[in-house]
């Protein structure tokens, strides 16, 4: 099987602080994985034909690390509501919604499309409680094949009669959903209760044993809202705090765990996520958005966490990952003002955040290194000048549209960008 080679102006992010920029440069990748950059071909390779992308960059596909495939409809409706308010009058109606799989299937279909389309090559994916569609949304993503973990999600109080599951039968079909995945190549099953006030402790109890006897990642909402931080502690009073409750049930850290948003936290959860080795996924868009509050980035990055980016759609108003690249950038730096001792965030930290730094989920994956996963874009320079390559990157993340991106590799494969049918 011949390699697939592409050239261009190469750049990833090896480290936070660092942009590795290889110019006029061929990529060549064999079968899945990134085989290596190079200025000239090996004399192996000479003979092989190549993709010439001319000035166009070769950058990591991004990775969004926190995203609801069912809540695509319900971009910018109830951006006045706060969390709970707008979960009651818009989430919970919509999800309601995917009880009919023809329903979810095209709007699965389309979310996908638009996902790829805007630059995401792996995601971490939270469906809802109905397995019949959570499994169809996996067929589609791995019908793309597209990297992704997927969650049926998980609740058995607090929510519409229409969406609350019996505590025994959410298990039951939790167990059959991983039993179904747990071997695919592209899609990983993910434990996914929605957040602590919708589950039960036996349904949390039950989720940890289940994460922990497959060895699989949880995903889930932590301290973003201060209306829900205080429901949480009147539902699990012998609890100190919102991570504790996860932790109790076996499902923060046992395995490799995402936790969205974490804004309204202090030095000592902050070390408790550390110890643990949580992956806090920020969500610039959607705490804007619902007036949650400005996570303390920089505090993370300064205690050492793997910190990741995400859309958080519906709550979030775009899946191009760019928009929560520049987002969170300004964010720290309104953040400085009350917090003189937080620098803002750097355009490295982001993109990195955005690509190697989610990619670690999966391994090697993120980056254009050798041995990584080959997710990767080819993006148009948006600016018609001459400029450096970090320059035209830097127009693309700021100023640019998934206009911009002329070819998405998923794995190796060229996949198709035209719209979902």
């Amino acid at each position: 099987m011949q390699p697939l080679i592409l050239k261009g102006n190469i750049i990833f992010t090896p480290a936070p602080t660092t942009f590795s920029v290889h110019a006029n440069s061929f990529l060549v990748i064999e079968k899945e994985h990134i085989q290596g950059i190079y200025p000239q071909l090996p004399e192996k390779y000479r003979a092989c034909p190549y993709h010439d992308y001319g000035n166009n960059l070769i950058i990591p596909g991004f990775c969004d690390m926190h995203t609801h495939a069912p809540q695509l409809l319900q971009c910018g409706l109830g951006m006045d509501e706060p969390l709970l308010k707008w979960l009651a009058k818009y989430t919970f109606p919509e999800e309601g919604k995917f009880h009919d799989l023809e329903y979810a299937r095209t709007i699965y279909r389309d979310f996908i499309a638009r996902l790829i389309a805007s630059g995401t090559t792996s995601a971490a994916i939270f469906g809802t409680i109905h397995l019949p569609a959570t499994n169809l949304l996996c067929d589609l993503l791995a019908e793309k094949n597209f990297t992704a973990f997927v969650g049926k999600v998980n609740m058995d109080r607090n929510a519409p009669d229409f969406l609350l599951e019996d505590t025994q039968n959410s298990v039951c079909e939790t167990e059959k959903f991983i039993q179904k995945w747990k071997q695919n190549k592209v899609i990983t099953p993910i434990i996914t209760p929605r957040f602590a006030i919708s589950c039960t402790a036996p349904l949390l109890q039950a989720l940890g044993e289940l994460a922990q006897k497959y060895q699989l990642p949880v995903q889930s909402h932590l301290d973003e809202n201060e209306a829900e931080i205080a429901f949480v502690k009147e539902l699990f009073p012998n609890c100190p705090t919102y991570d504790a409750v996860y932790k109790r049930y076996h499902l923060l850290g046992d395995t490799p765990t995402l936790m969205a948003h974490c804004i309204h936290v202090d030095e000592n959860i902050i070390a408790n996520l550390k110890a643990h080795h949580v992956y806090p996924v920020h969500c610039p868009l959607s705490n804007i958005n619902l007036s949650s509050g400005i996570m303390p980035a920089r505090r993370f990055l300064n205690a050492g966490i793997n910190l990741t980016l995400g859309s958080d759609i519906g709550a979030g108003n775009d899946l191009f990952i760019p928009r929560s690249i520049v987002s969170a950038i300004q964010l720290s730096k309104i953040y400085q003002f009350t917090h003189p001792d937080c620098a803002p965030l750097s355009l490295s930290e982001t993109f990195y955040l955005a690509t190697k730094g989610g990619g670690k989920m999966w391994g090697k994956n993120g980056s254009l290194e050798s041995g990584y996963l080959a997710n990767c874009l080819v993006i148009k320079p948006h600016s018609p000048q001459v400029l450096s390559p970090l320059d035209h990157l830097a127009q693309f993340l700021y100023y640019g549209t998934p206009k911009d991106i002329q070819a998405v590799y998923l794995r190796g494969k060229l996949s198709d960008l035209s719209p979902s049918k």
